[in-house]
C-alpha cells in the first residue's frame, strides 16, 4: 500500500493565519508596552480597549488555526534534519501554540478580575470569567505580561531558526510558510 505523499508547503489557509495572527501578535505586544506606560487617561483606556479587541481577534483566529492544523497536515521536515532539530521544532510549536492560545485568555481573566468587562468592537460584551478580585488582578497582571514575555522570546527562536533553515541549511523549510518564496533546498547525499 503506498503512503499518500504529504504537501511540500503549507496550505494556503494555513500561511495566511499563520501570518495574520503573527502580524496580530507584534502589533498588540508594541500596543501592549506602549499603553503600559501612559498615565491613566481616556487615550489609554481607549488604547487598552483595541488592545482586548487585537486579542480577542488572535484568539478566535488561533481556534480557527487549531481546527484547520488538526485536519491538515503539516508538511515534512527535511529528511536531513537531525533528530534534535525535529523534537526541538515540534516542542517550539506546541509552545507557540500553546501560549498564543492562552495568552489572549489570561487577558481575558486579568480583565474580570480587574472588574473591567471585554466588549468586543464596543458591541458583545463577553462573559466575565471570573469575579472581581483586585488583588487576584494583580497576579493576573503579571501572569499575563509573563506569558507575553516567553511568547517573545519563543517567537524570537522560532524566527532566527526559520533563518538558520533559510539561509545556512537552504533546506527550504522557510519557504514552507512563505507565499512566494520558492524551495532552495540543497540536495544532500544520504549519510
Amino acid at each position: 500500500m503506498t503512503m499518500p505523499q504529504m504537501p511540500a508547503r503549507y496550505t494556503g489557509t494555513a500561511i495566511a493565519l499563520h501570518w495574520i495572527i503573527g502580524l496580530a501578535i507584534f502589533g498588540t505586544f508594541a500596543l501592549g508596552l506602549y499603553v503600559s506606560g501612559l498615565p491613566i487617561s481616556p487615550p489609554r483606556l481607549r488604547l487598552i480597549t483595541y488592545h482586548k479587541w487585537i486579542g480577542v481577534t488572535i484568539f478566535s483566529l488561533v481556534v480557527i488555526r487549531l481546527l484547520w492544523r488538526a485536519t491538515h497536515a503539516a508538511p515534512p521536515l527535511p529528511e536531513s534534519m537531525p533528530a534534535w532539530q525535529r523534537k526541538a521544532s515540534a516542542a517550539s510549536h506546541g509552545l507557540l501554540y500553546l501560549l498564543i492560545f492562552i495568552i489572549p485568555l489570561s487577558g481575558w481573566i486579568y480583565s474580570s478580575a480587574s472588574g473591567v468587562p471585554v466588549v468586543y468592537l464596543g458591541l458583545v460584551q463577553l462573559p466575565d470569567l471570573i469575579g472581581a478580585d483586585k488583588a487576584l488582578a494583580k497576579t493576573l497582571k503579571l501572569v499575563h505580561q509573563t506569558l507575553n514575555y516567553t511568547l517573545a522570546v519563543t517567537v524570537t527562536v522560532h524566527t532566527l531558526a526559520a533563518l538558520k533553515h533559510q539561509f545556512v541549511d537552504r533546506d527550504g523549510v522557510l519557504a514552507r510558510m512563505l507565499p512566494f518564496l520558492h524551495s532552495t533546498a540543497k540536495t544532500r547525499a544520504p549519510t
